[in-house]
């Protein structure tokens, strides 16, 4: 099976590690992968309003990637975009354009998405913990990526996961939206923040290291000491348990 992994922007720039545990994952689960040239989805420029942006960028997207039998993403705010948003982007543009943009958008993945429905990857234990999951707006609501991740994390029978009060409510990340909402981004965040503090859950896991970002970093400058990682981050040191 050929495999294109889509880092994104924000994971190639500052969170490689959940590139390389993505990768790590896939391989373990015997995929040839690829990591090819990478670009931004385009997702900045659509939301602002930057259609013929965001169409440019899709196609440099649609060219890196289509020739691969599946691309996996390790987030839903940019799985989100490529999936839903970026083949509607040429809708009266170019309809061939639009037509291979469809096809390469039904074979790409969300991670959790990917690992659930077409792999079955074994996963060992880790020390006991309580853990709770954040789920990303756009993973959520455009692409339906909630039991998923679930499923994986209830494989690794030495966690005890611990459902937030407010789990789908927005965590005030929003990509461009903190930057120019920040009164309303953090008082979302301090919302999140309680929720986790309540749940008495150590870690802090979810599938974008954007809002994951944003919530560490709200909780640092408030002296909060829960641990934060991406779920690739969990489910690999899992997987090493398991092969060790």
């Amino acid at each position: 099976m050929r495999v294109a992994l889509f880092a994104t922007c924000i994971v190639d720039t500052l969170k490689p590690e959940i590139g390389y545990a993505s990768l790590r994952l896939l391989q373990a689960a015997g995929c040839e992968v690829s990591v090819p040239e990478q670009s931004c989805c385009g997702q900045p420029n659509y939301n602002n309003g930057d259609e013929k942006g965001a169409r440019e960028l899709a196609e440099q997207w649609l060219t890196q990637f289509e020739n691969y039998e599946y691309v996996v993403i390790p987030s839903g705010s940019c799985a989100a975009m490529l999936k839903k948003h970026s083949p509607a982007l040429f809708a009266g543009h170019n309809s061939g354009l639009q037509g291979r943009m469809d096809a390469l958008a039904n074979r790409s993945y969300e991670l959790s998405e990917f690992l659930s429905s077409v792999l079955s990857p074994a996963f060992g234990d880790l020390p006991v913990q309580q853990v709770c999951y954040h789920d990303s707006c756009s993973g959520l609501r455009e692409l339906g990526v909630k039991h998923q991740p679930r499923a994986l994390l209830a494989q690794i029978k030495s966690l005890e996961l611990k459902e937030l009060s407010n789990a789908e409510a927005c965590c005030g990340f929003g990509g461009t939206f903190c930057v120019k909402h920040p009164e309303i981004a953090c008082r979302l965040a301090d919302d999140k923040i309680a929720a986790i503090e309540k749940s008495g859950a150590q870690t802090l896991v979810g599938g974008d290291w954007g809002c994951l970002m944003h919530l560490q970093g709200r909780m640092e400058a408030l002296g909060k000491t829960t641990d934060v990682k991406h779920l690739s981050e969990v489910l690999v040191q899992a997987l090493e348990q398991e092969r060790n």
